[in-house]
């Protein structure tokens, strides 16, 4: 499944009932309790990805940071409130275009591209031959990366019938996921409790057994591997009409892959075949893996009994990389360069939160509060010289005293 912090090696997680409304509306308060999530297999194929209004860190309206007023909870309540409203006139004066064509058009386009790559394999040349490889491997991460993501929010449409058809076309056909557990893995624990040890903290992407270089640029290539195997663990956790349906869509979807590149791309045995599968499914696989850890984990993390408000907490834990051509188109600018914004607002479409994205930075600025951004570069280097304490051990817990 290809989330963000929903990923393959995700093990844990359950089902959630959301409903999506066409356009979102910003900034209710309203959070459900965890007990009051439903199981994996109470809704079948009905788990779609909440609006903005159920989407919040779970439990603000109970705790609020240790040694802060009620004055200082009712005004970071009043500064979301205030920012949500700023990003509702925007989707509100936004076309269909720009809340979901752009987006739509660079899957179609995706699809498009998929007959070139085939036939390009056919070339006995080294040069068609990787063309083919690189066109593959992108539309393979354009569909399974920026399509689950935003089927998973149901930000592809305003039908919430159409969401679910989506959810399961890009999740289990193009992915090898289940949509229920990647639904509910990625919007219900990693959006409602981002950066809460022990919940949405990003630690299921953790190996600790693996050394820094291994785990950093050889890992990556099995994720096309352990993506399907995972999926079948989860299936337990689900209804065997849903598991059943997850098994055809996942058999489908790869056989598929493997039957074009036997009859289209005139691979001549089945080994290699499977091999070019493998290659065209990991060939963004590295910076899929970075992308996931670099924009959390090494940013303050929390206790649920001590946690901030949602502006508050998404501000200090969210990271935004630069635009790149690349992975803005694979991956999509809510993974990338618009972090911040898709976790403040998380239905909204990559495109919307790249316009609204001035507004956010603004906002936060004006208000003193973080607006975290970093290189890539900067992050991977990070990462490999504190490889120990950010991947290995348990990270520190913040104190909330003072940023109010």
């Amino acid at each position: 499944m290809q989330l963000e912090d929903g990923d393959p090696a995700r093990r844990r997680g359950r089902q959630v009932n959301g409903e999506v409304s066409g356009t979102p509306q910003v900034g209710a308060t309203g959070e459900p309790s965890l007990q009051d999530m439903p199981e994996p297999d109470d809704s079948g194929t009905e788990v779609m990805a909440e609006s903005w209004e159920a989407e919040p860190a779970l439990g603000d309206r109970d705790v609020t940071p240790r040694g802060a007023t009620q004055q200082a909870g009712q005004r970071e309540e009043a500064l979301m409130a205030e920012l949500s409203e700023l990003v509702q006139k925007v989707v509100k004066s936004s076309s269909w275009w720009e809340r979901h064509g752009v987006d739509i058009s660079i899957l179609l386009c995706s699809f498009l591209l998929l007959p070139a790559g085939f036939l390009c394999l056919r070339s006995a040349q080294a040069i068609p031959f990787l063309v083919g490889v690189l066109i593959l491997g992108v539309v393979h991460h354009t569909l399974t990366v920026k399509g689950s993501h935003l089927a998973s929010h149901n930000a592809l449409t305003e039908s919430k019938s159409w969401g679910k058809v989506w959810a399961i076309f890009f999740i289990e056909l193009c992915s090898a996921f289940t949509a229920e557990q990647g639904i509910y893995n990625h919007v219900k624990i990693h959006h409602g409790y981002t950066n809460i040890i022990g919940m949405g903290d990003s630690s299921t992407w953790k190996v600790p057994f693996l050394n820094r270089y291994v785990y950093m640029f050889i890992a990556p290539l099995a994720v096309p591997i352990i993506t399907p195997l995972v999926a079948l663990d989860l299936l337990r956790n689900v209804k065997w009409k849903a598991a059943l349906r997850t098994l055809c869509c996942m058999f489908l979807g790869l056989y598929c892959h493997y039957w074009l590149l036997l009859h289209i791309s005139g691979f001549q045995s089945p080994w290699s075949a499977l091999l070019c599968m493998l290659l065209t499914r990991s060939l963004l696989a590295h910076p899929y893996i970075h992308v996931n850890i670099f924009q959390h984990i090494g940013l303050p993390m929390f206790v649920a009994e001590r946690k901030p408000k949602r502006i508050h907490l998404m501000s200090l834990g969210v990271l935004n990389l630069p635009r790149n051509i690349l992975l803005d188109c694979s991956f999509g600018h809510s993974l990338i360069s618009c972090h911040v914004e898709h976790h403040l607002f998380p239905s909204l479409s990559d495109n919307m939160c790249l316009k609204i994205k001035p507004i956010v930075s603004q906002y936060l600025k004006q208000k003193k509060l973080p607006y975290n951004e970093d290189t890539y570069a900067s992050r991977l280097q990070l990462f490999l010289q504190r490889y120990e304490e950010l991947m290995v051990h348990a990270p520190p817990i913040t104190e909330l005293v003072g940023i109010q």
